[in-house]
This record gives structure tokens, sequence and C-alpha cells, in this order.
């Protein structure tokens, strides 16, 4: 049902860490990308923003965590702290969450997403670290509105916080409990205590 040797609509520039270019095939009964496949074992997320909870903070707000993003050969870029912006391994752990996005969503294509997440990537390099207005989400709407994705270069870190609570896939049931037992467990203890104290 896909072709692709023959319809490609890019590839990307080859990845420092694995050397491979990545095609991105049409489907030939729609106008819709085939996408590469994720690998959960491998942690490649091609084409998407992972998260991942913060300990403590996550277990008193579920939705504030860590977010990366990631090239189109899947390898996670995030803003792990004050000039730091790691590759392929994300500050507080293995993403337990992600959001598939589109290369289609994106003028240039897949070299355009790759080029955008890089330049993004090399500016927080240079950036002190601030929990409350330019951290890891700031990365990654800044490598959104670097590649105008979906035609919009007003991401920002509160868009991105909803979008992915929202919208956001558990990469499995192990990732779901990483997610939300800690925080039921904190309202458990809580609503415990107020009841028998």
């Amino acid at each position: 049902m896909t072709s692709a040797s023959s319809e490609n609509i890019g590839q990307s520039p080859s990845s420092g860490a694995t050397g491979e270019a990545v095609n991105v095939a049409m489907d030939d009964q729609s106008d819709r990308p085939v996408l590469p496949p994720i690998n959960f074992e491998n942690d490649r997320f091609p084409y998407c923003i992972v998260w991942t909870p913060i300990p403590v903070l996550t277990w008193l707000l579920p939705m504030i965590g860590h977010m990366g993003i990631c090239t189109s050969t899947g390898i996670i870029r995030d803003f792990a702290g004050p000039y730091y912006v790691s590759e392929d391994k994300m500050g507080f752990g293995r993403p337990t969450r992600y959001l598939r996005l589109s290369p289609k969503n994106v003028a240039g294509g897949p070299a355009e997403w790759d080029e955008a997440v890089a330049k993004a990537s090399i500016l927080y390099g240079t950036r002190m670290h601030n929990l409350f207005c330019d951290n890891c989400h700031s990365h990654v709407a800044t490598a959104l509105c670097g590649m105008r994705y979906n035609r919009q270069t007003s991401w920002n870190m509160v868009v991105l916080c909803l979008w992915i609570f929202v919208c956001g896939r558990y990469v499995g049931f192990g990732g779901f409990i990483k997610t939300w037992l800690p925080f039921v467990i904190f309202v458990s203890l809580c609503s415990f205590l107020a009841v028998y104290l």
C-alpha cells in the first residue's frame, strides 16, 4: 500500500548518532505521510513531543512535567538544565507520554523539522534554565515556532502543557502508572489525614 522509494516527500539530514537518513513515504490511498515507526524499547520517537514526570512536582500537579522534542530519526532533545540540552536521554528519565506530529505540517518537511530542532537546541544550550518562564517547554515551543508547525509561530509553554496533557498518549501501562500513581498516593494520604486527624 505504500511506496517509500517512489513517493518520498523529503529526507532528513543524517543524524550524528545514527548516521542514517529518514524517508517519509506517502500513503498511496491518501495524502497522509507514512511516518517511521516509534521504537519504545530504544526510546526513539520520530516527529514527536515527549514528556516525563518530574519527581515531587508532578506528584502534586500531574500536568506539570519535563518535555522534549525528537528529530526525524527519533532522537530526543530536551532542555535539561542551565546551558545544557541533552541528546538521547531525557533529564528526568524515560518518556512516559508522547504526542506524534507530522512533517506534512512543516513547509520544508523533514529537513526543516530537523533544522528547527537543531537551532532551538543550540539556542537553549546558551540559556539559563528558569522553571517558570524559560524551560523545557519553551525549548520545544521555540523549535515548533522555528519550523512554523501548522503555519503557527505562537507556540508557548502553556499551549504545549495542555496539548500533551489532553492529547498525549502513554508509552504503555508502565507510563500511565509512573505518571499517576504518585499523585493518587499523595491525594489518598492527604484525604486519609484530613478524615482521621
